[in-house]
């Protein structure tokens, strides 16, 4: 039989058809530039699939189903937000995926970012590695360390199949009343600025000649970052958290602008807006500092994601006019909206918005382009579902051992005898009978603080790791005795015959609002265990918290004091500078005041008289 050229050419494209061979699309051929990529699939997306993209939802209301019918472009994990408790790393990947699905059978595919915050390790991930938190990071003055702990963060955020984390925080904190304190690195701009390394610890190293502002993800062992919160976060009145931070534009600029500077040019994919005002104008609402500094001056080409709630919160009281709060922040240069639950709401205010010219199609526009831009960088389009290659990073000993050693340099060693003829540290191995006390001695949770397993942190063996007296038990010549007493009494203490005596006494976990405080007092009975077990035996004290404490009534009565920080998981690392494997080594990344009534008080201010001084921190020689 002949068949004409005109008939098998028919022929063909029926059998193309039924056959399913795939249209060439420009935005699906990673061959192709990614501002390519961009035009193409963006000439070809509804309204609806655009602000989708815009909208991220929390994992507790999203759904296959629901990825699929809002084109849902992002989902997140709040604070404690997990598949199941103590989810394993493929039960986290199991999750991640079942929602990827949804997104990718859209008609466009486009994949969901999935994020979470991992701010000092894959926190909300039980048996995850717990790092110190930023304040004890900065007192290591070690970027390399960080940058290390960013790479070691990404490959346990990886193993559960996420691809994106809210971290790291750059706020230069300038009064620790305030609840986030232990989240910035430093009161000065300068450590913070040294500490973005950790951005291409996340992310990979951008590569020479780079256009700078330009997201840059390596690959599938690494994270997008998100440098938080712009800007001044830091600064509130009070310490106040979602304060008013009153300062001019050359304090702002001076201060808390300069590691947007670093973190822009190190290819941070995201920034994070803060829930603070400056000079009493909502930085969710501020189109002057989102579009004319970050984006147009500084030409950041990632894409700017609000905070939790954070667009509800332009209004006082939050919510109180929702359809405004979203004609604001989207104006005001916000690409994604961190929803979190009423998506429904948020879409439906933004599109009767552009439908009514209160938004202008290229505002969305702008966003959307943002947002692929950061998914086409980080190869999202190629690799949108993730395996089970990585689980088990998650947790693993060499990342257990970085962490370690970031305790060990972190410690701060403020007092040592109470004559220079008199060092208490380090401490013998071979004592006969040691007192452990307080608190803080064998509470993980406490140990870890804020944003570990919970938002807010809790009490206990919350994950998997070792206590400051694990340490201590396992470090000790075997024929020591370690007694623990949380709070002994006199009778205990004058009847024991204690060699010595280690108490480790701080704050309880919290985060942000939770966290501000006005007295700054450590938390009972800490002053109480102090007073008694030092008034009876030679004593060192380790304080546990995430910013300077009220400590000058007690010092007199210790022998040696100890700043540990929030050190995470691995107490194992105070052990070995407490007894001399390694010596301490740390320098205060803040100033330590005498009473709360001199703060705010930083190192330059006229009024500076602080019990230790920023950059202090006595130093002993280790055995390695």
């Amino acid at each position: 039989m002949v068949i004409s050229k005109t008939c098998f050419l028919v022929l063909f494209l029926l059998c193309s058809s039924s056959t399913g061979d795939a249209e060439y699309f420009k935005y699906k051929d990673p061959k192709q530039p990614i501002g390519i990529r961009i035009k193409d699939l963006m000439k070809r997306m509804t309204l609806a699939e655009k602000i989708g993209q815009m909208t991220q939802i929390e994992r507790k209301v999203a759904s296959a189903q629901v990825m699929k019918d809002y084109f849902i472009g992002s989902v997140l994990s709040g604070g404690g937000s997990v598949p199941t408790p103590q989810a394993t790393a493929a039960g986290w990947v199991n999750m991640v995926n079942d929602f990827q699905k949804g997104a990718l059978s859209t008609p466009l595919g486009i994949p969901m970012l999935y994020g979470i915050d991992a701010v000092h390790g894959h926190n909300n991930a039980y048996n995850a590695t717990i790092f110190p938190h930023n304040i004890g990071l900065g007192a290591t003055r070690d970027p390399d360390l960080v940058k290390r702990i960013g790479a070691a963060t990404a490959l346990e955020v990886r193993a559960t199949g996420i691809p994106y984390t809210f971290a790291p925080c750059i706020a230069v904190c300038r009064d620790p009343r305030w609840g986030r304190c232990f989240e910035s690195y430093s009161e000065d701009h300068k450590i913070v600025q040294a500490m973005t390394e950790i951005i291409p610890g996340l992310q990979g190293d951008v590569p020479v000649n780079y256009s700078k502002g330009t997201p840059y993800v390596t690959g599938y062992d690494k994270v997008a970052a998100c440098a938080k919160h712009f800007v001044g976060d830091g600064g509130t009145q009070n310490g106040i958290n979602e304060n008013n931070t009153i300062i001019d534009r050359q304090g702002l600029f001076s201060i808390h602008m300069p590691a947007y500077h670093n973190s822009v040019a190190k290819g941070v994919s995201t920034i994070m807006i803060s829930y603070s005002s400056w000079n009493g104008v909502k930085m969710h609402a501020n189109e002057e500092m989102i579009t004319g500094y970050l984006k147009n001056t500084l030409h950041f080409k990632g894409f700017v994601i609000s905070d939790w709630q954070g667009i509800d919160r332009i209004t006082s009281p939050p919510g109180a006019n929702y359809t405004y709060s979203v004609q604001e922040g989207v104006n005001a240069g916000i690409d994604m909206v961190m929803v979190p639950f009423d998506y429904a709401h948020f879409i439906n205010d933004l599109t009767s918005l552009v439908n009514n010219n209160f938004v202008p199609m290229s505002r969305i526009d702008d966003a959307v382009k943002r947002i692929l831009r950061v998914k086409f960088s980080m190869g999202l389009f190629e690799n949108p579902l993730a395996d089970l290659s990585l689980v088990d990073q998650l947790g693993n000993k060499e990342h257990r051992d970085l962490a370690r050693a970031a305790v060990r340099k972190s410690l701060v060693l403020l007092k040592n005898g109470k004559t220079a003829n008199e060092q208490m540290l380090p401490l013998s191995k071979k004592a006969q009978k040691i007192l452990v006390a307080g608190t803080h001695a064998d509470n993980l949770g406490y140990q870890c603080g804020g944003w570990t397993i919970e938002w807010q942190g809790a009490s206990g063996r919350i994950t998997v790791g070792t206590t400051i007296l694990d340490a201590i038990k396992s470090t000790v010549d075997p024929a020591t005795t370690v007694v623990f007493s949380e709070n002994p009494d006199a009778g205990f203490l004058s009847s024991s015959n204690f060699s010595y005596a280690i108490v480790v006494v701080g704050e309880p976990p919290y985060t942000e609002t939770a966290g501000d405080s006005l007295n700054l007092t450590l938390m009972e009975p800490g002053p109480s265990t102090i007073q008694a077990v030092c008034g009876a035996v030679s004593c060192v004290v380790v304080v546990v918290s995430g910013r300077p404490v009220v400590m000058e009534p007690y010092v007199p009565a210790m022998d040696a004091l100890v700043a540990a920080w929030l050190p995470g998981t691995e107490g194992q690392g105070v052990a070995d500078v407490l007894f001399g494997d390694y010596g301490f080594a740390g320098k205060l990344p803040r100033t330590w005041f005498k009473s709360v009534e001199q703060l705010p008080m930083n190192v330059g201010d006229g009024h500076y008289d602080p019990l230790f001084p920023f950059g202090f921190g006595l130093t002993t020689k280790g055995k390695q």
